[in-house]
């Protein structure tokens, strides 16, 4: 069994947490495979994941274009020599001559329910691998029912037998992502100058579209103070700049200044989102079409209350342990003001969302994906 972990980006978000949280997940199932993997991340996964052989891919596969050349023409040839009967591709793209041989995770739909968030690059490369998976591939993984049901609705199967499209929901590391300790909230106030007893409203992910994030910060420029005269909380956004125009103005206007209302922090080191996401009022996702909604599960884990959307995949991670809005300016800022002037509401809702996210974690993915290895 190879895995090809190539695809992992600088900043270790996004399909970085899903690579090495399967490879965790794997070897808490007593499965060891090899993979492959660039040289900035070996130390890193091999700490994330140890257990399984590393093997190093040449250092220009660093360079996004020469990685998809290098995925086509010398991947394959990587799988011959070291013998595995099959290579997951846990990104998409996968090379096309050892398709009959491959298991390549697809883990979001919007690119055809959704044109208008992603860009027209973007949306024509994603489509193009989402059809050739489905049309070439042995097999293929998606992290919830939801984009399943999706791409079996933009994508239909025309080979007989049907190929599987097994679904694989996310796990959650309960070491990183759990409720945080004072000292852990002490010292990402020290590290963002926060004031001692200055509340804040989160949100974490890539600024895109389809986050609306521009919605969440004019609904929290509506908000007025408490009942109690509370002053309104710091909104704190952090993660990727991404491709949204007005979010990606409002925010570097707003830049990082201390005692601001709405704060950019930027992409955050691990060990820190527990704070952020644990220690805020409120972790706002107001996102209108997720593959799975790993901001989502990772906020309930550090017993978060949660306002969300009840839109594709994000119900089947957050169930009733999280508040559902309209992602409207309106939808977000009335969410938004009854859990700041509810506190009995947010502490239910931290409760149930810590109990919840128990029930993902990264073992249980692995045997989905065991049984697509197997079969």
């Amino acid at each position: 069994m190879l895995v090809d972990a190539t695809s992992i980006p600088a900043n270790r978000g996004g399909v970085a947490r899903y690579i090495a949280g399967l490879l965790a997940g794997l070897r808490a199932e007593d499965r060891s495979v090899t993979v492959v993997v660039k040289r900035a991340d070996l130390d890193w996964l091999r700490t994330e994941a140890p257990g399984h052989r590393y093997v190093l891919a040449p250092r220009y596969v660093s360079a996004r274009p020469l990685r998809l050349v290098w995925e086509q023409l010398v991947l394959p040839l990587v799988v011959l020599t070291l013998r595995a009967r099959t290579l997951h591709s846990p990104h998409y793209t996968f090379p096309l001559v050892s398709a009959g041989r491959t298991v390549v995770t697809l883990h979001d739909a919007t690119f055809f329910s959704d044109p208008s968030a992603h860009g027209r690059l973007k949306r024509t490369f994603f489509r193009v691998w989402t059809r050739a998976a489905r049309a070439r591939a042995a097999a293929t993984v998606t992290p919830s029912a939801a984009t399943a049901s999706e791409i079996a609705r933009f994508v239909p199967d025309h080979r007989s037998p049907a190929v599987p499209n097994v679904v694989a929901h996310l796990g959650v590391d309960s070491t990183v992502f759990h409720r945080p300790s004072e000292s852990d909230l002490a010292r990402f106030r020290q590290a963002h100058q926060l004031d001692g007893r200055e509340a804040w409203v989160a949100f974490l992910g890539t600024v895109e579209p389809r986050k609306r994030v521009a919605s969440l910060i004019a609904a929290h420029a509506a908000l007025t103070p408490g009942s109690a005269g509370e002053p309104v909380p710091t909104l704190l956004v952090a993660g990727g700049i991404g491709w949204d125009d007005d979010a990606r103005a409002a925010l570097e206007t707003a830049g990082d200044r201390p005692g601001s209302p709405v704060r950019y922090l930027g992409y955050l080191p691990v060990d820190e989102l527990r704070s952020l996401l644990g220690g805020a009022e409120v972790v706002a996702y107001p996102s209108i079409g997720e593959g799975f909604g790993l901001p989502v599960l990772e906020a309930m884990a550090c017993a978060s209350a949660v306002l969300t959307t009840a839109r594709l995949a994000i119900p089947e991670v957050g169930g009733d342990a999280v508040r559902y809005v309209e992602p409207t300016v309106e939808g977000i800022r009335d969410g938004l003001a009854g859990l700041l002037d509810d506190d009995d509401e947010r502490r239910r809702l931290g409760r149930a969302g810590v109990d919840r996210a128990a029930t993902f974690d990264w073992a249980a993915c692995a045997r989905r994906h065991i049984e697509v290895y197997d079969r």
